[in-house]
């Protein structure tokens, strides 16, 4: 589908073509939902760890005979049961296994999210700036004239570049790479602005590159 070119001259407006493959699927909730949670699990810092009754220095000698006590049945001073033991259940630190997830659900997931952007008239195009833009001004009054709010940027290296100084200081306003372009973020932010050459780029990612 064509969708408008927006630019912060305000010039003329040109449109650019858009596979329907990534702006107008439906859209499966449960897919995002499980994106996002491998997003997020794989964001925290496993620091906390504490040591499993087979990391615990001593001995595995059994503490008295099984049968003939008349207490409980108990195997060594290592188990859970006992100060000084292993922690049953504790967190394991950064070896502790996450959730995968493969590159094939990753991409549809993505797809998906910009899908439901376009569907909610929140996804917009920004032309390419080749130019720096040095004033917040020029920007923030490019982004109230075409009433975008809330808003994450996903742009070119060379546009990236040539903006980053004007929209650091605006509130709700995230610019990020188009490599880095990922779920949690587009469902973050009520509007997105690609620029021309980033969603081209997305859209080969999507649908040419191998799984």
């Amino acid at each position: 589908m064509n969708i408008n070119v927006l630019n912060i001259e305000g010039t003329k407006a040109k449109s650019v073509n858009v596979a329907d493959a990534i702006t107008s699927l439906k859209v499966n909730y449960k897919l995002l939902k499980y994106v996002i949670d491998w997003q997020i699990n794989h964001a925290k810092k496993r620091v906390a760890k504490t040591k499993q009754r087979n990391e615990v220095i001593g001995s595995t000698k059994k503490i008295y005979a099984q049968k003939g006590t008349g207490g409980a049945r108990h195997a060594s001073r290592k188990a859970p049961l006992f100060v000084g033991g292993g922690v049953a259940h504790g967190p394991k630190g950064d070896n502790y296994k996450v959730k995968k997830i493969n590159k094939k659900m990753r991409k549809l997931a993505l797809a998906q999210s910009i899908s439901k952007k376009n569907a909610n008239k929140e996804l917009f195009i920004l032309d390419d700036v080749k130019t720096q833009v040095k004033k917040t001004k020029i920007f923030n009054t490019f982004l109230t004239k075409n009433k975008i709010n809330n808003v994450l940027i996903i742009s070119d290296k060379e546009t990236q570049k040539n903006i980053s100084k004007s929209v650091r200081n605006i509130p709700d306003v995230k610019l990020i790479n188009d490599e880095g372009a990922n779920v949690y973020d587009l469902v973050k932010y009520k509007n997105v602005l690609f620029t021309t050459t980033s969603i081209k780029k997305i859209q080969d990612r999507i649908l040419n590159e191998k799984n």
